[in-house]
C-alpha cells in the first residue's frame, strides 16, 4: 500500500500526503479528501483526530468519532488513510477502525514515556509508522524515538521535519534548521523521510518555497494540510489551503533526480567535486595551523597568569568575520556559526595547554 515511500525507486515522484489540519464534521472529511483525491497529486489521506494544543480551551479535535469519518473517505476515494497517535488509547483506536498510517507528533516525540508507550501498542503489529522531528532542535530525541519503535519489531518507519521551535523568528512558524533533517539522512539513510512545509511556514504564501526546497534536498515526499474553506477552519486556519490550490502547487514543483547517467553531467559534476575536495584538504590544512597558533596564545597565557576566555577577543573576531565573510558572499549567520566552532576548539586546546 505504501510501497511508493518505503521502497521508492530512483524514478518515483514524490510522496503526498494531504488533508485537514482536523476533522471537523463528517461532510467537512468527506468533501475535502474526495476533492483532494480528484487532483490525482495526492497519495494518503490525513486528518487531526486529537490535537494537543499549546494552551487549555482551543479546539482538541473531535476524537475517536472522527475515525469513522476518515476511514469512509478512504474508502469513498481508494486511498490510506494516516492519523498522529499520542498515547496507546489512541493506537487502540485507529488500528480498530483499520487506519492505514500512523504518525508520531512532534510533542509526542519529545517525551520518550510516550513515544514507549505507542511503541508498546504497536509491538507486533505491521503498520507504518512516521516520526516527527521534536519541537526542540535535538536529534537525539528524533532518533531515539525511531529507535524505540523499530525495537518493537516495526519494520516500516520514517520519518518527518516539521520545523523546530526558534524563538523571534518572523519568517518561519518553526523554522526548518534543514542541517538537522539532512543530519538524520545520513545518519539513517533507509528511512524515507518527508517535510511538513505547513508546519514550517504557518502561512500559505511561502509553502511553494519550502516544499521546493525540501524537493531539492531530496526529501521523500511532504505533507500539507488541505481544507474545503481554509478561512473557517477550527484550527491552524491560516496555514490551509484548499485541494485546488495543492493541486495546482503540487504541479508547479520542479522534481528533481537524486542523479543521472548522462556521461557529460557526470564528468562535469565529477570534476567539480574534485575542487571542493581539494579546497576542503586546504582549510583544514589552514585550521590545523590556526589550532597551533591557539596553543602558542595559551602558553603565553599560562606563563603570565592570564585567563583563557576573553569575551571582547570573540567580539572582535565575529565582527572582523562577517564583515570578511560578506564580501565574499558567505552569510552572517554561516559566518557566526563556523567562527564560534573555530574558538570553542581554540579554547579547548589553550585549556588542555593550561592543565598540561
Amino acid at each position: 500500500m505504501f510501497r511508493d515511500l518505503f521502497n521508492r525507486q530512483p524514478n518515483d515522484k514524490p510522496f503526498l500526503i494531504s488533508g485537514p489540519c482536523s476533522a471537523e464534521t463528517e461532510d467537512q472529511v468527506l468533501e475535502t479528501c474526495q476533492r483532494l483525491a480528484a487532483t490525482g497529486k495526492v497519495q494518503a489521506l490525513r486528518a487531526g483526530i486529537w490535537k494537543p494544543r499549546t494552551k487549555p480551551g482551543g479546539f482538541e479535535g473531535v476524537g475517536a468519532k472522527g475515525l469513522p469519518w476518515l476511514k469512509k473517505a478512504g474508502e469513498l476515494t481508494g486511498l490510506p488513510v494516516a492519523v498522529e497517535v499520542a498515547t496507546a488509547k489512541h493506537v487502540e483506536d485507529c488500528l480498530a477502525f483499520g487506519v492505514d498510517l500512523l504518525w508520531v507528533g512532534a510533542r509526542t516525540t519529545g517525551n520518550p514515556f510516550s513515544v514507549q508507550e505507542i511503541a508498546n501498542a504497536l509491538r507486533g503489529v505491521a503498520v507504518p509508522v512516521l516520526v516527527k522531528n521534536p519541537i526542540h532542535p535535538e536529534l537525539e530525541l528524533w532518533a531515539g524515538a525511531v529507535e524505540r519503535l523499530q525495537k518493537a519489531g516495526l519494520k516500516q518507519v520514517g520519518l518527518i521535519h516539521r520545523g523546530f521551535s526558534s524563538y523571534g523568528n518572523p519568517d518561519f512558524r518553526n523554522a526548518p534548521m534543514w542541517h538537522l533533517p539532512i543530519e538524520m539522512k545520513r545518519r539513517m539513510p533507509e528511512l524515507p523521510i518527508l517535510n511538513d512545509p505547513s508546519h514550517i511556514c504557518g502561512r500559505r504564501d511561502t509553502l511553494f518555497a519550502v516544499a521546493q526546497q525540501a524537493l531539492d534536498l531530496d526529501f521523500d515526499g511532504t505533507m500539507i494540510e488541505s481544507h474545503r474553506d481554509p478561512d473557517n477552519a477550527w484550527s491552524d486556519a491560516k496555514q490551509q489551503i484548499t485541494p485546488e490550490v495543492l493541486g495546482q502547487l503540487i504541479h508547479d514543483l520542479v522534481w528533481r533526480h537524486e542523479t543521472t547517467d548522462k556521461a557529460e553531467f557526470l564528468t562535469a559534476l565529477a570534476g567539480l567535486r574534485e575542487q571542493i575536495n581539494n579546497l576542503d584538504a586546504e582549510v583544514l590544512l589552514l585550521l590545523g595551523r590556526r589550532m597551533a597558533v591557539a596553543e602558542k596564545i595559551g602558553q603565553y597565557k599560562k606563563e603570565n597568569d592570564i585567563t583563557i576566555l576573553q569575551t571582547g577577543r570573540l567580539t572582535e573576531i565575529l565582527e572582523r568575520s562577517k564583515r570578511q565573510g560578506a564580501q565574499v558572499g558567505l552569510t552572517e549567520a554561516f559566518v557566526e556559526r563556523y567562527m564560534e566552532a573555530v574558538h570553542l576548539e581554540s579554547v579547548l586546546r589553550q585549556e588542555r595547554v593550561m592543565n598540561g
